[in-house]
């Protein structure tokens, strides 16, 4: 017999298996050893707290998930661009020479002792940030639609990383007014250290404000509409363009409620070496705190129908 027919013999060889259970073992229909059942589950299913709906720390599985979108949003807003990261100082610096000239110069809006244009952009750089941030995301969840289709994560880092990109843009700006003080021969104070809470505090109300925008606008998009409506009337009811000083007395309450009124004017008083207006500051950042876990919440409760309205 050749090689080749031993072989053959070999493997049509009929191979036994013990009949099931014939040695008192527990085993399945093919004849193999079944696992017995632990005592206990392995995996308990129970109801989820409601209260519990921030689950914050999805948030922080998902950390790397977030930087990369917060620099996806970087690269793609100056992507192809002429100008580059210049459009950080050009949006600000242009709004300052616009409004010095119709309310510094034709109407003489009172700056209280300081150069109307640096006034103005101590107020203009954290509202470009502000209506920036919140313009982008309240459009975010709509304009990353494949995304949430096709993959799980938690949705609130897309409005997130929103927020978080245009802090390049707030940064590169501060720097800019930095090199206007000595022009206008002002020197920065101590004071100035509490520029980075103020834009922490600027962070937190952009990013309550526009999770619970782009939550709305996934459900409605005539808020897209709205938006950019909204954020004029926001910018006018904000202490930019003018002082709070010039505001009477009884009307001074209508613009104290905005949270930004708060926020301005702790900018002016770091930058200008004013007294800060202590009650007001805590006024916004209750505001921005207590809005944030609100609308968290709010949007985490609507997340699972995201991908179906979107």
């Amino acid at each position: 017999m050749s090689s080749a027919e031993d072989e053959s013999a070999v493997e049509m060889k009929p191979v036994y298996k013990r009949p099931p259970g014939s040695d008192g073992e527990a085993r399945d229909k093919t004849g193999y050893p079944v696992e017995p059942l632990p005592d206990k589950p392995l995996v308990l299913i129970e109801p989820g707290d409601r209260w519990a709906a921030l689950n914050l720390r999805d948030l922080w599985e998902y950390r790397e998930l977030f930087y990369f979108l917060m620099w996806r949003d970087i690269k793609v807003r100056y992507k192809q661009s002429f100008f580059g990261v210049a459009w950080a100082i050009i949006q600000p610096l242009f709004l300052m020479l616009v409004f010095t000239f119709f309310f510094g110069q034709l109407v003489r809006v009172p700056s209280d002792g300081i150069p109307y244009p640096i006034f103005i952009y101590a107020a203009v750089v954290p509202w470009t940030y502000f209506s920036n941030a919140l313009t982008s995301s309240g459009n975010s969840l709509v304009g990353n639609s494949n995304l949430i289709t096709r993959v799980y994560f938690p949705r609130l880092l897309i409005p997130a990383a929103s927020v978080g990109a245009g802090l390049v843009d707030l940064a590169i700006a501060l720097l800019l007014f930095l090199g206007l003080m000595p022009y206008y021969e002002m020197t920065p104070s101590w004071k100035i250290l509490a520029i980075p809470a103020l834009v922490l505090l600027t962070t937190i109300l952009a990013l309550a404000v526009g999770v619970w925008m782009a939550a709305l606008n996934a459900k409605y998009r005539d808020v897209r509409h709205a938006l950019p409506f909204i954020i004029q009337l926001w910018m006018f009811s904000t202490p930019i363009i003018y002082p709070t000083s010039i505001v009477p007395e009884d009307l001074r309450w209508v613009i104290a409620i905005n949270p930004l009124t708060g926020i301005i004017e702790g900018y002016r008083s770091a930058l200008f070496d004013r007294p800060f207006d202590w009650p007001s500051l805590a006024f916004s950042t209750t505001v921005a705190l207590v809005s944030l876990v609100c609308f968290i919440y709010l949007f985490r409760r609507m997340e699972d129908s995201l991908a179906d309205v979107i």
